[in-house]
């Protein structure tokens, strides 16, 4: 459900689902998203979701912010066909040469590099976005005990593939990059 709407510059409003971050709230944010392109809404020209919010861009020379806003008010989510989860195997290589934080994260998770490795292979993710490089899947949810704090100085470059660790996500890199995770 969206908590509130609000106007984000001249040609976009912010649709705000609260400050969680979890499964059924990013759900409900590409429900939505799934609506708004189905039903096709004159005026809307790009829209971006994100883990618990949901920006709409339009142009305003078709519509402006009180007709979109009544409009995403109105909408009947429950009607948006269900959504399509895949689930996809990556394949991930730990070799040392491969693994430039195990040594930091050792030390700041408490565990060894095996127990690392275990922890995040039982996890099954769950895709809440892509975004920040294109492509760049932010999944989560990492345990409590596996979560970490973003590098203090970001690396200036990351190289394509790579997995980034930090707070309830991890990342991989779509693109060589610079990155905190």
């Amino acid at each position: 459900m969206i908590k509130n709407i609000s106007n984000l510059g001249d040609a976009a409003l912010y649709c705000d689902f609260g400050t969680e971050v979890n499964k059924q709230i990013n759900s409900e944010v590409i429900r939505y998203f799934n609506t708004i392109k189905k039903k096709d809404i004159e005026g809307i020209n790009n829209l971006t979701p994100s883990y618990n919010k949901l920006i709409i861009s339009y142009d305003l020379r078709i519509t402006n912010f009180k007709e979109i806003k009544d409009k995403i008010k109105k909408l009947n989510v429950s009607e948006t066909l269900s959504l399509n989860n895949k689930k996809l195997e990556i394949p991930v290589c730990c070799d040392a040469s491969f693994s430039l934080d195990i040594d930091r994260l050792e030390k700041k998770l408490k565990l060894t590099r095996e127990k690392i490795f275990e922890n995040f292979f039982k996890k099954e993710f769950f895709c809440y976005m892509t975004g920040f490089i294109a492509g760049m899947p932010f999944l989560g949810d990492l345990d409590e005990k596996m979560r970490a704090q973003r590098l203090e100085t970001p690396r200036v470059k990351v190289t394509k593939g790579s997995i980034g660790i930090t707070e309830q996500f991890a990342n991989i890199y779509t693109f060589e990059s610079p990155g905190g995770w």
